[in-house]
């Protein structure tokens, strides 16, 4: 059941969006891209995490572009080197984080099976779509500490979900039901800290990854920008939505 939020520090205020600092991984193509470029438009000041950010100034113009300042980050969450200069350069630079939107993700192996373990991407899929994310939160947990406020999302996926189980991509649907997991534990520390952590699954969205079909990036990525942005009048905290509604786990 998602977590009912108390306050414990009252006095903290949500800071205006034109204050507000926001790191998403993943972002140098698709729905991270899609997300970085949404929350520029409304003024928050984007840093887009990227493996290669020397490969990414395509993808951060198209963001500076929307009105918003934005910075490319070297950013592999596999990497605890790579995490801890990231945040540690926003820090320098701002010495806030407010939002924190775990996208980066893959390893939808959707030939695999169950009986046939490719243990190389099961370790892949578990070190990118969970640990990554899990290491990524604790690293930035102290920046939003410091003011009592954060927003923290998770990119999951319904097909993670109970009654969408399915025999294809289980590593891909184990890891984000483990993240799911690590949504609802991470929310229940942090309740009563100013901070949400919420999961949102985009659907089935015309990505590299989602492949082509799927809805528009921009709708995939709207939910994600709600979960980041909500206001205290919102607040939810350790739910999964799509669309702004809430699904079950």
């Amino acid at each position: 059941m998602p977590v009912q939020t108390k306050r414990s520090n009252p006095t903290a205020v949500e800071p205006p969006l034109s204050q507000r600092i926001a790191l998403v991984s993943g972002a140098n193509r698709g729905i991270g891209l899609e997300v970085s470029k949404q929350l520029a438009s409304l003024g928050v000041t984007v840093f887009m995490g990227m493996r290669q950010p020397g490969k990414g100034e395509k993808a951060l113009k198209a963001v500076r572009d929307m009105g918003g300042d934005a910075y490319a980050i070297k950013l592999d969450v596999t990497r605890t080197a790579d995490i801890e200069a990231a945040v540690a350069n926003i820090d320098g630079r701002f010495g806030r984080l407010d939002i924190l939107v775990n996208n980066a993700g893959g390893y939808f192996d959707h030939d695999a099976r169950v009986s046939k373990p490719d243990l190389e991407a099961i370790r892949g899929a578990f070190d990118t779509n969970l640990l990554g994310a899990w290491c990524l939160t604790a690293a930035a947990l102290p920046l939003m500490r410091r003011h009592g406020y954060g927003r923290v999302v998770n990119v999951s996926s319904e097909c993670a979900v109970s009654n969408m189980c399915g025999e294809t991509a289980p590593a891909y649907r184990i890891s984000k039901a483990a993240l799911n997991a690590y949504t609802q534990v991470a929310a229940r520390e942090l309740e009563g800290s100013g901070i949400l952590v919420n999961a949102v699954c985009p659907g089935w969205t015309a990505t590299a990854l989602g492949g082509s079909g799927g809805r528009p990036v921009a709708e995939g990525a709207e939910g994600i920008v709600w979960a980041a942005l909500l206001s205290e009048r919102e607040a939810a905290n350790g739910g999964f939505f799509r669309d702004r509604s809430k699904l079950s786990w």
